[in-house]
């Protein structure tokens, strides 16, 4: 009886110690895409020197084509994309967006950009356990005339 307990012991262990693997490579996958995402974002908006309507129909035609579908809250004086169809706005407090960016001055009157995109991370079985911002910050450069909410 003892071999029996004692296999059924390492039995579990085994499947215990497989679904932590599985939550992990599940959390390194989508913190992966979102990262991606956040990267092509701010490349897009050096490329277009700023977020204009050219910009903004390219970016959310990638995130549309990778999947992306996490909405999250912005900071206040931020802009936010309400979908992937290129409706923006100035952030509310309680709305729901998709990405998020600000415009910024440095001291040498070049813009940048800061963005953030979400990642939300959830199991299957358990469901939603955390949402996470991931930023980031464009290089400075002169910027288009015909950027958004400048």
């Amino acid at each position: 009886m003892k071999a029996v307990s004692e296999s059924t012991w390492t039995f579990q262990m085994i499947i215990f110690f497989m679904l932590i693997f599985a939550c992990f490579l599940t959390l390194v996958l989508n913190y992966n895409k979102a990262y991606a995402i956040k990267n092509r974002t701010l490349s897009i908006i050096e490329k277009y020197e700023g977020v204009t309507y050219e910009s903004l129909d390219i970016i959310n035609g990638y995130m549309y084509e990778k999947g992306y579908k996490t909405t999250g809250k912005c900071q206040d004086g931020w802009f936010g994309a309400i979908d992937l169809e290129g409706n923006v706005e100035e952030s509310k407090g309680s709305e729901q967006y998709y990405y998020c960016f600000k415009e910024n001055t440095n001291n040498k009157n070049q813009i940048y950009y800061d963005i953030e995109v979400f990642y939300r991370f959830n199991l299957p079985v358990i469901g939603n356990i955390a949402m996470y911002r991931i930023a980031g910050t464009t290089k400075a450069f002169v910027g288009s005339s015909e950027r958004i909410g400048r």
